[in-house]
């Protein structure tokens, strides 16, 4: 086998494991996949805007733009407040709905939310969030521009094969739980978790030096 295939293919191999290894985690962003795939609300549009978000980053990362976000620390903090409290917020509205209940009806589908703000509340969890620069941007920018320039792109083309296999199976393999979520009591589980993810990565985020 050519040396250069070779470099290739474990670089690609790395960068999905990688990858893998910094998305496969509860956090705010997954919990809003997993919903809308139970709820087979928008799931395209939500799988979609989370893995373009993440190629964006993956490639800004490994352009070196991580470095630029490195140098100006100012910018972290005011998305990292940023987000905070658009976590508070989004953790009320879960709380809410723990308390309140609710119940995914035949067709699979529960109360209907437009499609924008669907996609707004996607990217604002995506965006909004200081844990994606610090770990997309910086750490896995920083340890792809650890090999030679042919090979970190490799690396980061495997970093975003991993964030598309995982958003597609999150989003489309959630709903194979639908008759699970029937019942008024599972819904208030799931919410009750997602609101409590919020608020410790709110707190995790305030708590930050």
């Amino acid at each position: 086998m050519d040396v250069t295939v070779a470099s290739a293919g474990f670089a690609t191999i790395s960068g999905l494991g990688f990858g893998l290894s910094l998305i496969v985690a509860i956090g705010a962003q997954n919990a809003f996949v997993l919903r809308q795939g139970v709820r087979g609300q928008h799931v395209a549009a939500v799988v979609a805007v989370c893995a373009v978000s993440d190629i964006v980053l993956i490639a800004a990362g490994i352009a070196g733009f991580g470095a630029l976000v490195e140098s100006l620390p100012s910018v972290v903090t005011v998305v990292r407040y940023a987000g905070a409290a658009f976590l508070i917020g989004y953790g009320v509205l879960a709380a809410r709905r723990a308390i309140s209940g609710g119940t995914l009806s035949a067709d699979g589908s529960g109360t209907s939310v437009a499609l924008g703000a669907t996609v707004l509340t996607c990217l604002a969890l995506t965006w909004l969030n200081p844990h994606v620069y610090l770990d997309t941007v910086l750490l896995l920018g920083s340890f792809a521009n650890t090999y030679a320039p042919p090979d970190r792109w490799f690396l980061g083309a495997g970093a975003m094969l991993a964030s598309i296999l995982w958003f597609v199976t999150l989003g489309f393999g959630a709903r194979l739980l639908g008759p699970l979520f029937a019942r008024p009591t599972t819904w208030r589980i799931l919410d009750s978790g997602i609101a409590l993810v919020m608020f410790t990565l709110a707190a995790g985020l305030l708590l930050a030096s």
